[in-house]
C-alpha cells in the first residue's frame, strides 16, 4: 500500500516538495498550535517544534517544518513580519 502524499507550495514558486500528508498534517497542527497566539522567529519556531512534536514525529523534524512552512507562507496562513529578526505568525 502507497502512502498518501501532498505536493507541498514554494512562496516565490519554487517547485515544491512531495511528502507525506500524514506528516504533513502532524507538523502543520503542531506549527499552527505552536504559532497560536506568537509570533516566533525561525529559531524559536524550530525550538518549539522540537518541543512539540518529540517522540511523536518519525523523521528530520527540521526538514519537515522548514518544507511545511514555505507551504503555508505560500498558502496566506502564516506570515513573516518585516522587521529584523524576522518573526512568523499566523496571518
Amino acid at each position: 500500500m502507497t502512502e498518501e502524499s501532498i505536493q507541498t507550495l514554494h512562496p516565490q514558486g519554487k517547485s515544491g516538495r512531495s511528502i507525506s500528508k500524514e506528516k504533513y498534517e502532524l507538523m502543520k497542527r503542531a506549527m499552527l498550535s505552536v504559532l497560536k497566539n506568537n509570533k516566533l522567529t525561525h529559531k524559536e519556531l524550530f525550538i518549539e517544534l522540537e518541543k512539540h512534536l518529540e517522540n511523536k514525529f518519525s523523521g528530520n523534524i527540521s526538514w519537515y517544518a522548514e518544507t511545511v512552512k514555505l507551504d503555508l507562507e505560500a498558502r496566506k496562513i502564516i506570515e513573516r513580519t518585516t522587521d529584523q529578526p524576522q518573526k512568523y505568525f499566523i496571518k
